[in-house]
């Protein structure tokens, strides 16, 4: 087999997520053989650097030992049951530890199987809480501008990037969108901490006047990662986490793609001392192994729904993989390697060593921001670094560095002008400085005229 037969064939059969399928008659599909670590490898010998941890999911790299343990240890008791009735130890002890390392007050877990999912259940969960204590006037969420949940449709409603929302608008609930907190529009030497503080007000109006019809605030605490990575101080969750308690609104912290250390923090809530009333976890959640997401809430939420069954109150969201054994299993795996590796005090060095690996993007004349989080770091190409005016999306310039970095064995992903590392946790620094090295010969290719 070679790369070419396989796309080939996948171009036959298949229909790609997030892609314009006749691009592909120009860029072809890449066909992966195995990866290993950091890198993959395709059938014809061609090495790629993860910087986007295969879409923000991997954090210890390809075919990690411990997971792989892990999974196949579990293969030879229980691959999956039928978990309304059933439980399993894999999937009681994910629980267990998911309770004991999120912030205080989520004592209650609920598992689906991906992120947009776990967005439903926190919704519905949340709307029917208040229904169950005969508050029935509360229907309505309140949602950042910019910002991403997921692409089923509630998840898609509560979500504000018109790329992904704009087409499906007919099908989706009405919202309160409010002005957000993107420190990338802070005014010339204003600190992030100010201008989160000062947009907050925004959404302190917007409880003042909505509170009563408000079923919850749903964030992605300091990263809008689908939202071109921008970034906000934590004081802005902690105003938020202050107002919902003022005005009697759930706060959901969509923590799916800043979780698991991504943020310098094990949870991006820990950095503004608050808990939410639901908090909820995908992607790392399994090491990038399987797809499983869960929901925390808390013992008040739980106990709304704690009732006899004549009272018909239960809360009936299911899945078919609902806690799936591999995929608990290779979660556990996975926390186990942040208990017992000092990932956290790793990545601080990680982190110190992409900024200064990037430090030179910051003079280069067609870049208006490097801005970095924790193991996040964003690079936005603009056409007028002092107007800031933004190249015109039709040209595709962030496509070009896509193309460059493959071409030279690394996988970057942009978001629109968006250059971002997010790699796995395993990377040196050695592969650092050698993806910097091709993100900015991709970088100074895509801006020529």
């Amino acid at each position: 087999m070679n790369n070419f037969d396989l796309a080939q064939r996948d171009l036959a059969v298949l229909w790609h997520p997030c892609t314009q399928m006749k691009d592909h008659e120009q860029y072809p599909v890449i066909p992966i053989k195995k990866g290993q670590g950091v890198w993959l490898e395709d059938y014809d010998g061609n090495r790629y650097l993860d910087a986007i941890s295969s879409w923000w999911v991997n954090l210890f790299g390809h075919a990690n030992p411990i997971i792989n343990a892990a999974i196949k240890d579990q293969l030879d008791h229980i691959e999956h049951l039928i978990f309304a009735g059933f439980t399993h130890e894999a999937g009681i002890k994910l629980a267990e530890q998911l309770v004991a390392i999120t912030p205080s007050g989520l004592n209650r877990c609920f598992y689906a199987d991906n992120g947009s999912s776990a967005v439903e259940v926190a919704l519905k969960m949340s709307f029917h809480y208040w229904r169950n204590i005969g508050q029935i006037q509360k229907t309505k969420f309140i949602t950042l501008e910019n910002s991403y949940h997921g692409e089923t449709l509630g998840a898609l409603a509560v979500g504000n990037v018109a790329l992904y929302k704009a087409t499906y608008a007919p099908l989706l609930m009405e919202v309160i969108t409010v002005p957000g907190p993107d420190c990338y529009y802070r005014e010339t030497g204003e600190s992030w901490a100010t201008y989160s503080e000062r947009r907050f007000e925004l959404m302190e109006q917007a409880l003042q006047r909505h509170a009563g019809s408000v079923c919850a605030v749903i964030i992605e605490p300091l990263v809008q990662c689908a939202g071109n990575m921008r970034m906000y101080d934590a004081v802005y969750v902690k105003r938020l986490r202050e107002a919902c308690d003022k005005y009697h609104v759930h706060l959901i912290a969509d923590e799916i793609a800043v979780g698991f250390g991504r943020t310098g923090s094990l949870f991006a809530c820990e950095q503004a001392a608050i808990s939410p009333d639901f908090m909820c976890l995908s992607k790392g959640l399994t090491g990038g192994y399987l797809p499983l997401s869960a929901v925390l809430t808390t013992d008040e939420i739980y106990q709304a729904f704690y009732q006899d069954y004549s009272t018909l109150n239960a809360f009936l969201h299911s899945h078919s993989y609902t806690g799936n054994a591999l995929a608990c299993r290779a979660a556990l795996a996975t926390i186990e390697i942040f208990q017992q590796n000092d990932i956290l005090v790793k990545n601080q060095v990680l982190a110190k060593t992409m900024a200064a690996v990037a430090m030179r993007f910051h003079e280069h004349p067609q870049v208006a921001e490097v801005r970095q989080t924790g193991m996040i770091l964003a690079i936005e190409l603009v056409k007028n670094k002092q107007t800031r005016e933004p190249y015109p999306w039709q040209q595709r310039r962030g496509l070009k560095v896509y193309q460059y970095a493959l071409a030279n064995g690394v996988l970057l992903r942009p978001l629109g002008n968006v250059i971002y590392f997010m790699p796995p946790y395993v990377i040196t620094e050695t592969e650092l400085e050698w993806l910097a090295e091709v993100a900015w010969q991709g970088i100074k290719r895509a801006v020529e005229d």
